[in-house]
């Protein structure tokens, strides 16, 4: 089985559609984050998650399928 990408294993349109809306990048960022596991990261989406975060997610959707990872 292919390795799963962000957002649920969603296609790949529907994944960038909902990347491109904030308050859906957002929820689906963090909770993608804290299913990992990744404390952090989700504290840091749920404070930085509006502005450059969210951009950087579009970027990383569109080209990747896959959010940004810092941490």
């Amino acid at each position: 089985m292919a390795k799963q990408k962000d957002y649920f294993g969603l296609d790949k349109i529907v994944s960038l559609i909902l990347a491109i809306i904030p308050v859906t990048s957002l929820i689906c960022g963090v909770i993608t984050r804290a299913k990992e596991g990744k404390w952090l990261a989700v504290i840091l989406r749920l404070f930085t998650g509006w502005n450059i975060i969210w951009i950087l997610d579009i970027f990383f959707m569109a080209t990747k399928r896959e959010i940004l990872r810092i941490f």
